[in-house]
């Protein structure tokens, strides 16, 4: 009896320890906040990439994988050696900000898997930036249309990470590098071209100068023949006896009429 009882207390006990195996730290699972979860189910279908789980508490059974995917943004940098236009090797650092798309976790796990940021992202980077760079002449890229690249790189970037379940939310050029000569030569292009403008502005200038005062001088020889076209010779003896008159009456005048001068107007001699 003793044993009878010995044995089914050890068959319970194992019983017990085996249930408490299959519930162990394996099958109890926390997924953090700004996580998700992908289900490998062994024995029923495979990758559920439908059903994805959420941050918090969860049970699985022992037999099954979950795949907790980070999806919160991450940064890549990638520093590569690219051809122009023109076949010029240029040096071009790059800058991308991406996510996975939450409810496509279970797509992008099955199509790359968890290193996606390396078999996907960088790649793709690799490809538009050699795409796009490949159309421009160094000195575009050297100055006047960087932002047009950067846009361009973006836009190819969206489409092809998007139909892989993958989020472009930024990109950067943060630097773009030729060689030396190259580019000591475009800057002698740059600094020459401001000089040229520079003279061209002052030459405009100097010319509406030239103008306004040929413009200002004919107003005043119209002016001139106005004014000499209306002084007939009563207006101008007019005009004399007027100022005659304001003449005499100062205060501070003496004043002797000899005669009258030529013009008919009177003479006026002072105290001198």
């Amino acid at each position: 009896m003793k044993n009878s009882k010995l044995i089914t207390t050890s068959i319970v006990v194992f019983i017990l320890l085996m249930i408490f195996l299959v519930f162990s730290n394996a099958t109890f699972l926390t997924i953090e906040a700004g996580e998700r979860g992908v289900l490998f189910r062994r024995f029923a279908g495979g990758l559920d990439k439908e059903n994805i789980y959420s941050p918090g508490f969860h049970v699985i059974a022992p037999w099954n994988n979950m795949y907790v995917y980070d999806v919160r943004e991450q940064q890549l940098e990638e520093e590569m050696e690219v051809l122009s236009s023109n076949g010029l090797t240029i040096k071009v650092d790059v800058t991308v900000r991406v996510n996975p798309r939450y409810e496509k976790v279970g797509y992008l796990h099955e199509k790359f898997g968890k290193e996606y940021i390396t078999s996907l992202v960088r790649a793709e980077v690799r490809s538009s930036v050699r795409k796009v760079i490949g159309r421009f002449q160094p000195e575009e890229l050297y100055s006047s249309r960087r932002e047009e690249v950067q846009q361009m790189i973006h836009k190819d970037l969206e489409t092809s990470l998007g139909n892989n379940y993958v989020e472009l939310r930024a990109t950067l050029i943060r630097d773009i590098k030729l060689p030396d000569k190259v580019r000591l030569a475009i800057e002698d292009k740059i600094e020459a071209e401001q000089k040229a403008l520079k003279y061209e502005y002052i030459l405009d200038q100097e010319r509406k100068e030239a103008e306004r005062k040929i413009i200002e001088a004919g107003a005043k020889a119209k002016a001139n023949q106005i004014l000499n076209a209306s002084l007939t010779a009563n207006i101008l003896r007019d005009k004399g006896i007027e100022a005659t008159l304001q003449l005499a009456n100062s205060p501070n005048s003496k004043v002797v009429i000899v005669g009258s001068g030529t013009d008919g107007l009177p003479l006026i001699l002072g105290n001198q």
